[in-house]
């Protein structure tokens, strides 16, 4: 077997070098013979429960398939202890490679010194896996970008920059073992944070740290839960006005809490909703006029960049990155390549969705 890892060390301290000769005219990126056609990729995404990651995995195996590659793809049911001998089994059966979307990002580090020991190199997905040397690339989207544009649509739907208000919200946050939830909920509160201090939001729960808004597993039944008790608790004779939601499925969660409590009903208008991901329940909840808007991420496209990843690294070429510093895992930054999201509403799905080729008008009916 080829000391890949040893090889990833080389290519890395010749990007300069070959940033020089590409820009000569020498394409290294088609110079090579392909000769890791036919190896085999482990794939381990976290769960079957959340239509995301059905699409994510079925997607990084057809693109690595179109490659020549053979894949194992596995999901741990939401369940760390399930992933990392899911992972285990993946090293013993001899795969090449490992891409890997973290349940709990820091339960890994075991699992990936063996797979080191046996020069398996490792891709992260979307999830970075934090304090472990043993993770190679990261492929994901901009992160605090996500919250930005879950927080500007707040701000701007509420005309908080024109002075209006005040206005309750409150605030919900993603998993608390998982990196994106920090980098979405910073995103998000940089922009709501000074409306907040100035009183043109306000936050009757009284729950605006990120250690006690997050939900644990992005869990709807949970978010719902957490919801019936501020409503419960806070919202005698108010109303919400807005809910920060870092993901559709903790959006539809937050959504059956409050038409529960009468909201969607006579005067009792549904509050600002975001989301992330447009899932196909949400998105047809945004055309109904009840979820109000989520972020895309086109999967497809971090499909195919994590599928990149591993055929550049497999045939010893340099995978793209466009983010050296700012993904430190706590023991090293990780080079990254981060994909752009959108905003949705009802005012642009069919162009960004429909258009883009991402759902049909059938199956958003």
């Amino acid at each position: 077997m080829r000391n890949r890892r040893a090889a990833l060390a080389a290519t890395a301290g010749a990007t300069s070098l070959a940033l020089t000769l590409t820009a000569c005219g020498q394409d290294l990126g088609g110079s090579s013979k392909d000769s890791a056609k036919g190896d085999t990729i482990g794939i381990a995404m976290p769960t079957q429960a959340s239509e995301r990651w059905l699409t994510d995995g079925k997607s990084v195996v057809d693109d690595l398939k179109a490659d020549g590659y053979k894949t194992k793809l596995v999901y741990g049911q939401d369940s760390p202890k399930t992933q990392v001998s899911q992972i285990e089994a993946l090293i013993k059966q001899g795969v090449d490679a490992l891409i890997i979307a973290a349940i709990d990002n820091k339960s890994l580090n075991g699992v990936l010194q063996k797979a080191a020991d046996a020069d398996i190199p490792v891709i992260s997905y979307d999830r970075l896996i934090l304090g472990t040397e043993n993770v190679d690339y990261y492929v994901s989207f901009d992160n605090e970008q996500v919250g930005r544009l879950q927080a500007r649509y707040i701000v701007e739907k509420l005309g908080l920059e024109d002075g209006a208000g005040p206005f309750n919200i409150e605030l919900f946050a993603g998993s608390p073992d998982d990196n994106n939830t920090k980098y979405f909920f910073d995103g998000a509160m940089h922009l709501l944070q000074p409306y907040i201090d100035s009183k043109q939001l306000v936050v009757r729960s009284g729950q605006t740290e990120l250690k006690q808004v997050t939900t644990l597993r992005w869990d709807g039944p949970t978010a719902k839960k957490r919801m019936d008790g501020i409503l419960d608790t806070s919202y005698g004779g108010r109303t919400v006005d807005a809910v920060l939601s870092p993901y559709d499925g903790i959006s539809i969660g937050v959504l059956n809490a409050l038409k529960e409590d009468g909201y969607g009903t006579g005067s009792k208008r549904l509050p600002i909703i975001t989301g992330q991901d447009a899932e196909l329940a949400s998105v047809k909840s945004i055309i109904a006029g009840e979820q109000s808007q989520t972020v895309y991420k086109d999967l497809r496209q971090l499909a195919g960049m994590a599928a990149e990843m591993a055929d550049n690294i497999l045939n010893d070429r340099t995978p793209r990155v466009n983010n050296r510093r700012a993904y430190n895992n706590g023991v090293k930054a990780v080079p990254a390549y981060l994909l752009q999201p959108a905003t949705v509403d009802k005012t642009n799905y069919e162009l960004v969705l429909v258009a883009g080729g991402y759902y049909t008008d059938a199956e958003l009916k």
